[in-house]
């Protein structure tokens, strides 16, 4: 007789494959380590594209079932043929997805239901930095602000604000990475 397996959703968010992956990498630590890629090709004046194929995690190479390609472009009074988002929009994106992943997935694993989530994000930039007409203006955003509606309980608003904490994008963001450059010839 075949036994039947129960499988507990949260938010969308299957809880015995997110408990799993969690027990799997307390057993084993060396497995959290992940190496995620992305290749940028310029395409013509302000327009370029990211493909994202796979990356590095649970100590093996994986594949995503389909390949990704991100475009990134300027609006006319930056001299761009505005094809798609900008690369801080893009970060504003990120940002958000992350966030909202974050808070969705510890809400799950808490127990904390969420019916709708919603949010908007606006940040300060003063072109003059990155446009190299000041050294005292920094190059990008200084202020950004994140605006959630969730509906869910009201007595989880602040416990919800504090899973947004756990986003790398937001720690990357708010506590910064060393990040490598290195120009070579092709």
């Amino acid at each position: 007789m075949a036994t039947q397996q129960t499988i507990s959703t949260v938010n969308g968010i299957d809880l015995d494959v997110l408990h799993e992956t969690v027990s799997a990498i307390e057993n084993d630590p060396a497995l959290a380590k992940c190496k995620f890629r992305a290749n940028n090709k310029w395409i013509n004046g302000n327009h370029n594209r990211t493909r994202i194929t796979g990356f590095y995690g649970a100590k093996q190479e994986m594949t995503h079932q389909q390949s990704f390609e991100l475009h990134a472009d300027e609006p006319p009074v930056l001299a761009g043929d505005d094809q798609a988002p900008n690369p801080v929009e893009h970060l504003l994106n990120a940002l958000a997805g992350c966030m909202t992943t974050g808070m969705v997935a510890h809400a799950a694993v808490r127990g904390i239901h969420i019916e709708e989530l919603e949010s908007e994000l606006e940040g300060d930039l003063d072109l003059r930095g990155f446009l190299g007409l000041s050294d005292d203006v920094p190059r990008g955003y200084t202020n950004i602000r994140v605006k959630f509606r969730v509906k869910a309980d009201t007595d989880n608003m602040e416990r919800l604000r504090r899973l947004t904490e756990y986003s790398p994008v937001f720690n990357t963001i708010t506590q910064g990475a060393r990040v490598d450059v290195s120009v070579e010839p092709k």
